[in-house]
């Protein structure tokens, strides 16, 4: 997500290799239900697991997340206000679920909650394995991201403003451009200070959307590279042996959140089926050994 302010079935492809599961149609009466109830994951040969929140607990562990309060049009003029309320997330059936809520008939800034949830001043790392297992929302406007920013921004309580702090996109899913597809990205500040990126690499899947079934995304990040997966296939790569890149060595933290309407993601209308909802089986950061 700014701080301004290739497609695959998964039943062909995740249930092979390291990954394996039983698929089952998405049910939309059943919203909290995981679609995948067989699953079994392995970050690879050499990685062990540095930390986890597996969602097992009857709420939310505040030793891991925090929920930030923040006014609609906080970010990218996006439509919705981010809450620390149970209503808009919450652990059931294992998993953490951020529900994205249409609070009125009309369709305009202010009129929308959801959540974001972030490890800041909690938990933070340098280099690694991030991955997490994640169904998403869908729909016109719908902007769901898992990402990391650097764990000195300003917004924490560090020294450092964006994009000096750097960010790392996981992924992110824009509804209005296309629900089968997710986007890859690094924001930092150039040798001028001013904003750069690496650009945008989208992986999209052969069949279906991601709000169908969960999908594993996984970034692995060392000295050199850093390179983005889903479903255990590499789709983007980006060296950091820049000099100019110089935020991406240092520590990092998680942020999950579901974002509606604003600059990059188009508004919501009357297509958009409210409440929206990203489920998080888990998210693990694994260690070299």
């Amino acid at each position: 997500m700014k701080q301004t302010i290739i497609r695959l079935t998964y039943a062909a492809v995740v249930c092979m290799g390291l990954y394996s599961c039983s698929n089952t149609p998405s049910n939309e009466t059943a919203k909290t239900e995981k679609q995948s109830m067989e699953h079994t994951y392995s970050p690879g040969e050499n990685w062990k697991l540095n930390w986890s929140d597996e969602f097992d607990a009857e709420e939310i562990d505040d030793n891991n997340w925090t929920q930030q309060v923040l006014e609609a049009g906080h970010f990218n003029e996006e439509w919705q206000a981010y809450t620390d309320s149970s209503k808009n997330a919450y652990v059931e059936n294992g998993s953490l679920v951020i529900k994205a809520i249409h609070e009125s008939s009309d369709h305009a800034k202010g009129n929308y909650s959801s959540a974001r949830l972030h490890t800041g001043n909690k938990q933070s790392w340098k280099y690694g394995k991030i991955a997490a297992r994640i169904k998403l929302p869908h729909g016109q406007g719908m902007w769901p991201a898992f990402w990391m920013l650097g764990a000195n921004i300003d917004e924490v309580g560090g020294d450092t403003p964006w994009p000096q702090s750097g960010e790392i996109d996981i992924f992110e899913l824009y509804g209005s451009k296309d629900d089968a597809v997710i986007e890859a990205n690094m924001h930092y500040a150039n040798s001028s200070e001013s904003h750069a990126m690496m650009g945008a690499v989208s992986y999209e899947l052969e069949e279906g959307i991601f709000a169908d079934d969960y999908h594993v995304f996984e970034l692995e990040w060392d000295a050199a590279n850093v390179v983005w997966s889903v479903d255990g296939k590499q789709y983007a790569s980006k060296s950091i042996a820049s000099e100019e890149l110089s935020e991406f060595h240092k520590e990092f933290y998680i942020l999950l959140n579901v974002a509606v309407g604003g600059t990059w993601a188009g508004s919501p209308d009357a297509s958009t089926v409210f409440p929206q909802h990203m489920y998080v089986d888990w998210v693990r950061v694994y260690e070299k050994m």
